[in-house]
């Protein structure tokens, strides 16, 4: 909208664009690598993904996500469920913690609104109030997939709870089922008659992403013809069956997609990019990428050519992943709650676990590894995806792990990034120079360090597959304090691996 163009800091009388400079800065911006490296991952839609894209809440629907939050934080599902009891059956302990969350919801609806509530209290049979009590469980998936760093600590509480109400057992003895599918921005669109927006060409300037590291002018244009275009997508399909207040809401859900790709993306591609640009595959790289089961932690044997192809390919694979996301969120949450492959309790190692086979998620995660194969050609490792084992028992399990590649990364890249800045203090400067060689010397060997010892097969499930490549970069992230760089990382501003470093 023209008022969040107002607010934008580059957009100010003193710094108004006048026509003859618009069009000289659009033919500037045709012809900017640094813009189009900017907006790379999210410069093209995929029609496909719109099936699997959810759609952004609605004031109405965030209200219930702050109810279930809510009760979800209070209850004690698992804690009473996943237990090994013969004092009583699985089904009664099920029913009854269902039973109390249900009670929950009810009760605090009823505190934030008395006339909804007494409608949903009214009748005591949840078999009544199913609908309501399925799309407030709808609303909190759909909310996580597009948000995976919030209800980091419910969100497993209700997938577990949606897991048993979808037994037969449960949902016969109970009245209900809470499984609906997850809206999406496709089906809601087809319910409207309205999917041509999809393959508007307008509906790609109107979501494109804008980088704060572009010139103040670039910003101003791009900010400018993004709202054009959502003005004329506006003007276009607002109609009898879709409000403009519709419109809006589907825009915004295909902007968040892009938003999602450029930050979870973009990390692992300068990540690439920084392996390539400071290491070659032969032997004139400036520092060694060889490593020795025993040294350093490393639990793999791997010459520099071998490591930086392992390297390589892992982060590429990452790449792919990550741009496969939403497809692996939907294909999880369909495993999750699929009423044929049932879980069973087990002892994984770490606790008690529902182990659980993954299908769908499997054969998604295949055509991705087959994909990076033909891509990168030579394999070095294994490419094995754990998947309803101890290493990796459910779906859950597996889409918490790959979640967390931009935390990983993230951090890294803007380390180096800023080291140039943090050497402006000469007192700094000499520091660097004295301790780690200069500036070019300290990005090495932080690179190095991370490139060696981040994929070497450490970690409780590490190793050369696929699943353990994850799994020794995290391992690397909590040895970070070791090393003799940490006090650049300090310095450069970061503060955890946990999403917290912009």
């Amino acid at each position: 909208t023209w008022g969040n163009i107002l607010d934008c800091p580059h957009f100010c009388t003193g710094n108004m664009l006048t026509r003859d400079k618009y069009e000289e800065v659009r033919e500037k911006l045709k012809d900017s690598a640094e813009a189009d490296m900017s907006i790379h991952y999210s410069n093209t839609l995929n029609s496909e993904v719109f099936s699997f894209l959810p759609l952004r809440l609605s004031s109405e629907e965030r209200k219930y996500l702050v109810l279930l939050e809510a009760a979800l934080h209070v209850s004690e599902y698992t804690d009473n469920v996943d237990v090994l009891s013969y004092h009583s059956r699985k089904v009664d302990r099920i029913e009854q913690e269902m039973t109390d969350f249900f009670r929950i919801i009810s009760g605090m609806y009823c505190a934030a609104d008395i006339r909804g509530g007494e409608r949903l209290v009214s009748s005591r049979s949840f078999e009544d109030n199913a609908e309501i009590l399925a799309k407030v469980c709808e609303i909190g998936r759909r909310n996580k997939i597009v948000n995976p760093e919030k209800m980091r600590t419910t969100y497993g509480k209700l997938m577990w709870m949606l897991q048993d109400s979808v037994r037969s057992e449960v949902s016969n003895r109970m009245g209900i089922n809470l499984k609906i599918p997850i809206l999406t921005v496709s089906s809601y669109l087809q319910e409207r008659n309205a999917s041509g927006i999809l393959k508007d060409p307008d509906l790609q300037s109107a979501t494109k992403q804008i980088s704060s590291l572009l010139p103040p002018e670039t910003i101003q244009l791009m900010v400018r013809e993004k709202s054009e275009a959502i003005g004329r997508l506006k003007s276009k399909y607002v109609c009898d069956t879709l409000t403009e207040d519709e419109v809006s809401r589907v825009i915004a859900s295909v902007d968040d997609y892009r938003s999602y790709l450029l930050c979870n993306r973009d990390p692992v591609e300068k990540m690439i990019q920084l392996l390539k640009h400071y290491f070659q595959l032969d032997s004139d790289s400036p520092a060694s990428l060889a490593i020795t089961p025993g040294i350093g932690g490393s639990c793999l044997r791997h010459s520099h050519k071998q490591q930086f192809v392992f390297v390589l390919q892992s982060l590429t694979l990452w790449n792919e992943i990550m741009g496969e996301m939403f497809h692996l969120w939907s294909d999880a949450d369909a495993d999750l709650l699929s009423e044929t492959t049932g879980y069973r309790l087990c002892d994984t190692g770490q606790g008690l676990n529902r182990m659980q086979p993954c299908p769908r998620v499997s054969h998604t995660m295949h055509d991705i590894v087959g994909r990076v194969q033909a891509r990168v050609g030579s394999w070095v490792g294994l490419a094995v995806v754990h998947l309803g084992d101890r290493d990796v028992p459910n779906a859950l399990v597996f889409i918490d792990k790959y979640t967390q590649v931009s935390r990983i990364l993230t951090p890294i890249v803007n380390t180096i990034r800023r080291i140039d800045d943090l050497v402006a203090d000469p007192a700094i400067l000499a520091v660097i120079n004295k301790h780690h060689g200069g500036v070019e010397s300290l990005k090495v060997e932080i690179l190095a360090d991370f490139f060696k010892h981040g994929f070497d097969g450490s970690g409780d499930d590490g190793g050369s597959c696929i699943d353990g490549r994850l799994t020794s970069a995290w391992n690397w992230c909590s040895q970070l304090e070791k090393k003799q760089f940490y006090h650049i990382f300090l310095l450069c501003g970061f503060t955890g691996f946990d999403g917290n470093m912009g």
